[in-house]
């Protein structure tokens, strides 16, 4: 038996109507968080949508993101002493 074989019986494929849906939503939510099997549901026998555990997304620091992705072109300080200048007041 392949690997995906084996994770389609793991994973037991809960079926039911829109109908039995809307009325058990918040049920079948906790369901889906207990277990992590996928329900899907259908309309008049169709399969119409695959509802399932959502995929965690890892959190990332924001320290250092920019890291390499920006450059600094000459010194900012001595070229904007002007700039500093005319909003001091201290216009030569």
């Amino acid at each position: 038996m392949t690997m995906s074989g084996c994770y389609h019986i793991l994973m037991k494929t809960h079926t039911v109507s829109a109908t039995e849906f809307k009325a058990k939503c918040l049920a079948y939510l906790d369901e889906i968080e207990e277990n992590g099997g996928p329900i899907t549901i259908t309309r008049r026998g169709r399969p119409v949508a695959v509802l399932g555990r959502a995929k965690k997304v890892r959190w990332k620091s924001p320290a250092n993101s920019l890291a390499g992705k920006v450059e600094i072109v000459g010194d900012i300080v001595s070229d904007m002493a002007d700039l500093w200048n005319v909003v001091s007041g201290d216009q030569e």
